[in-house]
């Protein structure tokens, strides 16, 4: 047997488990990673080079930064304000959606849920209305945004890695429109969605603002982690760990302001909880297993079964890339979908003459972005919402949520593709 075809076996086995067991995913990686290297299929030599470890830092850094910003409570004090703007239920349910997809452009789309649904939960309650589509609608709308910028979710520091991308090139990249005004005006036509969705809630809102912030600098931290990034964008040969030393640096000075200001090592100790070291496990293991199928040849293996599938057009093989990735997103979790994908679309870029694989790669992450919002279990984001329900007592069937999310995916996802394909094709 050839090396190849039992990496490819392998790399099958490994999807399936991942699949299969969610709860042992970055054990699963390594494994396989292990294997590889075992194998010879990934050389020794090339382990440690295989693992991005600038991304690694951007998460771990992000993740802690994001933990002291929730523990601010800035966050539902910014919804609070928001709620008391909103004339009806109707009218609070998008602004609520519209936050949740604002913060989640710069916080996790998990944390963000966490953060945002306990405001809706509440607002929900007090005006006595069903608080299941509410919550959903948080839930499907910080999935969408998360592709907005560089540090808005996983998949997007992937892409941004892959294709070169800094922090301003998510806005304006070689003279064009970036993916975040593809992601934004898919989330602009979700607005008309949720409207004629809750269209029968008239009944007023009367929301106080009840929270109280006592410390700004978790604030002032995160806007600062952003800012840094931005003006580390204006420098195209920086060092390799630019952004994760950006990211992780301002994070540590955030957990010792947090120790000399409370004096309790408990805040270092829940906000390195925070941290989702099976996600980075889980990334590095993912990291080396793909260098190992570009070694032996998989990648550009699959990329010309791509291409003999979609044939010549490119319109056919960017329909065919964002079909496929919606599709197998609203049952797979999308990041290692992503990462294994994206080698594949830029190669199958190469392949068709696009040399940049712009194109290909928006396509591929507004495809595996908004698919994870026709299930319940396509993404992080919905399971954490329906966790919340599920606590305080509400049963979420599967039609509560496909009655949102599939015509929010269809919108948003036709919206973004139109608009990557007519900027970018």
């Amino acid at each position: 047997m050839n090396q190849m075809l039992l990496a490819m076996i392998l790399f099958g086995i490994m999807y399936v488990l991942l699949l299969v067991l969610s709860d042992k995913r970055w054990i699963i990686a390594l494994t396989a990673a292990a294997v590889f290297l075992a194998l010879g299929i990934l050389p020794l030599k090339s382990a440690a080079g295989a693992i991005n470890w600038n991304v690694l830092m951007m998460l771990a850094g992000t993740m802690a930064t994001v933990e002291l910003f929730i523990q601010s409570k800035m966050p539902a004090r910014m919804a609070e304000g928001l709620l008391r703007a909103t004339p009806n239920i109707k009218w609070a349910v998008v602004a609520l959606s519209l936050f949740s997809g604002l913060i989640s452009a710069f916080v996790d789309n998990v944390a963000t849920v966490l953060m945002v649904a306990p405001v809706g939960l509440a607002v929900a309650k007090k005006i006595k209305t069903n608080p299941i589509p509410v919550i959903i609608a948080i839930a499907v709308s910080s999935n969408l945004q998360g592709a907005a910028t560089l540090v808005g979710d996983t998949t997007s520091i992937l892409l941004g890695n892959a294709v070169n991308m800094s922090f301003n090139d998510f806005f304006w990249f070689h003279g064009k429109p970036g993916i975040c005004f593809a992601v934004e005006a898919g989330a602009l036509m979700t607005v008309p969605v949720l409207l004629w969705l809750f269209r029968k809630e008239t009944a007023g809102v009367h929301s106080e603002i009840t929270t109280k912030v006592h410390d700004h600098v978790p604030t002032v931290l995160l806007l600062g982690t952003i800012l840094l990034l931005i003006v580390a964008s204006q420098f195209p040969n920086k060092p390799e760990l630019t952004n994760g030393l950006i990211c992780c640096g301002l994070a540590v000075v955030g957990i010792v302001y947090e120790l000399i200001r409370q004096k309790d090592k408990a805040v270092a100790v829940e906000t390195l909880k925070a941290i989702d070291f099976k996600t980075l496990l889980l990334l590095a293991g993912l990291f080396m297993v793909i260098q190992g199928l570009t070694e032996v040849g998989v990648i550009d293996r699959i990329a010309e079964l791509f291409q003999k599938a979609g044939g010549s057009s490119v319109a056919l093989m960017f329909i065919m890339i964002v079909g496929v990735s919606v599709l197998l997103s609203a049952f797979i979790d999308n990041i290692p979908y992503v990462a294994t994908m994206l080698p594949v679309v830029i190669r199958l870029s190469n392949l068709m003459g696009l040399p940049n694989g712009y194109l290909f790669a928006f396509g591929l992450l507004i495809g595996a972005t908004l698919g994870g919002n026709i299930t319940p279990i396509g993404a992080s984001a919905n399971i954490a919402g329906i966790g919340i329900l599920q606590k305080e007592g509400y049963k979420v069937s599967t039609g509560d949520f496909i009655r949102i999310g599939i015509p929010f995916t269809l919108v948003a996802a036709v919206t973004g593709a139109l608009v990557t394909w007519l900027v970018w094709a």
